[in-house]
Order: C-alpha cells, then sequence, then structure tokens
C-alpha cells in the first residue's frame, strides 16, 4: 500500500475507534498495535511495550504528575476559594468587578495548578454563585469561569506545553515563558469583555427597575472594611508567595523543571497543612487519590499517543503527509492559516494533549521549513487548542461548567463562551502581527 492509502485507513481507523466510545487511550494504541501487526514486521510486536517505556522514560514527562499534585492539593483545599474572595474584596468597586476578579483568580489558579479543569472546578464553585447571587446571568458567569480556566494551559507550568517541548524537542523554559505575554494579554481581553458585559447588563437591569420591573441584585451595592480585607491576606499570600518562588527557581535557573514541580508540590502539602490543618491521612488521601487519577489517564495517552506517532513515522505516514503539505507550495502565512483551522477542527472532537502528540510529527517540519519560530507556534497552537476547550461538541470546560452549576441551561453556558472564543482568535491575530509578545520574554531571559 502506498502511504496515502496508509495514511486514510491509519486516520479512518483512528476515528472510528474514537467515535466508538473507546477511551482515548485505548483508541489510540489498538489502532497503533492493529497497524503494527498487519504493515510491519512481526518482531515490532515483541517491542511495544519497550517503545511505550522508553518515550516516556522522559526527566521532562516526570514534572506532569508532580505539578498534578501540586495543582490537587490547591484544587482540594480552600486555598481556591479563600483567594477569590480576597480579589472579590478588593476589586468590588470597579465597574465589573466581580467578573473581573473571577478572571484574575482563573489566571492566578491556573499558574499554581496546570490543569484548566482543576481551575474551572475550584473557581467556579465558588464565583459562579457569588455572581449570579449579585445578578449576573448564568450564561455571562458560566462564560466567564470556562474561559479563565482555559488559562491553565497557558500560563506555567501547563502540561500541555510540556508535551509540547517534548513532541517539538523545544526547550520548556521558554516555551513557558513565551506564555507569560499571551496570558496576560487574554486576562486583560478577558477582563475587557467582562467589565463592558456587566456595564451592559447593569445599564438593562436600571432600565427595567425604573420601568417599573423587579428590583436586580446587580443594583445594590456591597462594601468592606479594611480590616475585613486585610484579614483575608494572610491565607492568600502564602500562595502567591509560592508561585513567586516556583518562578524563581525556573527561571533564574536555580533548579530544573521537573525540580521545581516536586518543590512546588511538597512547599504546597506544607502550606494547606499549615493553613488550613490539612494534614490527616483522610485529608490527604482525597488530594493523593486525584492525583494518581489524573496523572495515570494523563501518562497512558502520552505513552499510547507516542506508540501510536511511532507507526506513523515507521510506515512514513508523517512524513509523506508533511511533504505533501510542502508540496502544496502555500504561502507561509496561508500555510498556517491551514494548519491552524486544522487544529481547530481536531479541538471539537479531541483534547490538546492528544491533538499535540498526533500531529506534531505531521505539522512541525513544514512550520520550520516556512521559518516558523517554532516557540512562537507553541504558544498559538496553545490558544487555538483553548478554543476547543470551551467549544461543542466536547469543549471540556462546559461540561466542567455544567457540573458545577447543573441549573444553567447548556445553551446558555454555550452562547456565554462564545465571546470568549471570539477573543481568543483576536490574540491569535495579534500574535501573528506582534509577535514579540510572546518571543521577547524568552529573549531577554534566556537569550
Amino acid at each position: 500500500m502506498s502511504a496515502l492509502s496508509l495514511g486514510l485507513a491509519y486516520g479512518a481507523a483512528t476515528l472510528a475507534a474514537m467515535f466508538s466510545g473507546m477511551p482515548i487511550a485505548f483508541a489510540l494504541g489498538a489502532v497503533a498495535v492493529a497497524f503494527m501487526y498487519f504493515f510491519m514486521p512481526a518482531a515490532s510486536l515483541d517491542t511495544v511495550t519497550q517503545n511505550v517505556y522508553e518515550e516516556m522514560a522522559s526527566i521532562t514527562l516526570l514534572s506532569i504528575p508532580l505539578f498534578i499534585l501540586k495543582g490537587a492539593a490547591i484544587g482540594k483545599s480552600r486555598a481556591g476559594a479563600d483567594l477569590y474572595s480576597a480579589l472579590h474584596a478588593w476589586m468590588h468597586r470597579i465597574p465589573g468587578g466581580l467578573g473581573i476578579a473571577n478572571v484574575f483568580a482563573c489566571a492566578l489558579f491556573a499558574a499554581m495548578a496546570g490543569s484548566s479543569p482543576a481551575t474551572c472546578s475550584a473557581i467556579g464553585s465558588a464565583g459562579i454563585p457569588e455572581m449570579r447571587k449579585r445578578g449576573y446571568s448564568g450564561g455571562f458567569a458560566a462564560g466567564i469561569i470556562a474561559a479563565g480556566g482555559t488559562l491553565g494551559i497557558l500560563l506555567p507550568p501547563s502540561i500541555t506545553m510540556i508535551l509540547y517541548a517534548v513532541a517539538a524537542e523545544q526547550s520548556l523554559g521558554r516555551l513557558f515563558l513565551a506564555g507569560i505575554g499571551p496570558g496576560l494579554l487574554l486576562v486583560g481581553l478577558f477582563a475587557l469583555y467582562a467589565g463592558w458585559r456587566y456595564s451592559r447588563e447593569y445599564k438593562s437591569a436600571k432600565a427595567a427597575y425604573e420601568t417599573g420591573g423587579r428590583h436586580s441584585a446587580l443594583l445594590d451595592t456591597h462594601e468592606y472594611t479594611m480590616a475585613e480585607k486585610l484579614s483575608l491576606a494572610p491565607r492568600v499570600v502564602p500562595f502567591v508567595a509560592l508561585l513567586t518562588g516556583v518562578m524563581i527557581a525556573l527561571y533564574g535557573g536555580y533548579a530544573t523543571p521537573s525540580e521545581t514541580a516536586g518543590l512546588g508540590a511538597l512547599l504546597a502539602l506544607g502550606l494547606i497543612a499549615a493553613i488550613y490543618s490539612v494534614w490527616r491521612p483522610s485529608d490527604v488521601y482525597p488530594i493523593l487519590t486525584a492525583t494518581l487519577r489524573e496523572s495515570t489517564m494523563l501518562m497512558l495517552i502520552i505513552g499510547m499517543s507516542l506508540l501510536y506517532s511511532y507507526v506513523m513515522s515507521y510506515l512514513h505516514i508523517s512524513q509523506s503527509a508533511a511533504q505533501a503539505i510542502v508540496a502544496l507550495d502555500l504561502s507561509k502565512w496561508l500555510l498556517l492559516t491551514t494548519i491552524l483551522l486544522m487544529v481547530v477542527v481536531l479541538g471539537f472532537f479531541l483534547p490538546p494533549v492528544s491533538i499535540i502528540l498526533m500531529t506534531a510529527p505531521i505539522i512541525l517540519p513544514p512550520l520550520k521549513a516556512a521559518g516558523f519560530d517554532l516557540v512562537w507556534f507553541g504558544v498559538v497552537m496553545t490558544i487555538v487548542m483553548e478554543m476547543g476547550l470551551i467549544h461543542p461538541p466536547v469543549g471540556l470546560n462546559i461540561f466542567v461548567i455544567k457540573n458545577i452549576a447543573p441549573d444553567i441551561p447548556l445553551a446558555d453556558i454555550i452562547w456565554g463562551v462564545m465571546p470568549f472564543v471570539v477573543l481568543m482568535a483576536l490574540a491569535v491575530l495579534l500574535l501573528c502581527f506582534f509577535p514579540g509578545v510572546a518571543t521577547l520574554l524568552p529573549k531577554l531571559v534566556m537569550g
């Protein structure tokens, strides 16, 4: 069979396995093993476990379960709720301050946890009820948390970027640094939209009340004394200090990403033990089980995805696909647009982990040949994959929100996140015109 025929058969078999309802890891592994059996030497089957182990035995991948442990320690304690409460108390006077506080809370928690679902769950469980109690519409409140949660795969430490660093053979430190500028850009865009949307909802509520309609909670005012504001600081400052310390250790060259992840996890466990008295076995058990569950799922997907990519490479599917893309002789920017549109479509059905590991062998060689900075592209690709997290039909963050706020109709959640999808597309466009937003900081810090 030709490489084209094999590639089409490989893709069709993959889609069939995934749409059958089979878990992603098993679907990828089953397709890879089946094609090894029919199209590769029989001896190759003897090396399946060895290939998976060798691909996963990476010091870079070691940081994933450690960052997950750090995120679980914070997410399973009251740290997220306290962070949110502190930001709300200090920002309540700003128009739309509660919504903006939730955006900032999501950003800070994402930087500590490195996980989008964990961010949505931790901040949303406190933030959505508070926003709705203050008169925010259900779709608006859900959209803020769902979009803010996506920052978990862009702001360091990002598990998605760790995988991209492995797949693209790029510096993890540079990728982490490159994600900071675009992450702050998205935080700014989300905050501006939250303020604008709040003003619209406030004006509508005020006009309705003045014409004899019901009084909306949006029209109520809330005050916090300075003592109340300061009383929240002692529980928040240590975690902000933890985040700062981890960043300094990582970017100051004092520790490797894996060492930083381990240090961050231990310090997070120590802080919740000291501040929230989470030290008994019954308290720590949910944290460890959540870490084990998520780490096992991710590592299994990674291992099978790497086996899947190995088979693609052996059968010359990825090389032929890359050559076919190059042969189209597309202009530099048309090539980028085509690849990003493909990532958008894949994001409708697949999580970011699978997208990176499945597409990297195909899309990275043509992009490198076209002269694109692969660190910059990693950031752009991550933002595009963020869209998939809040876009149906998969939209993982949408279903996390639906789980913590089941009374909000799914249609309202979807319409609530759509403006944020547009803002992410705008951020991608700005990065294309101003690549320095992503590349300047890595150059300044690492040369």
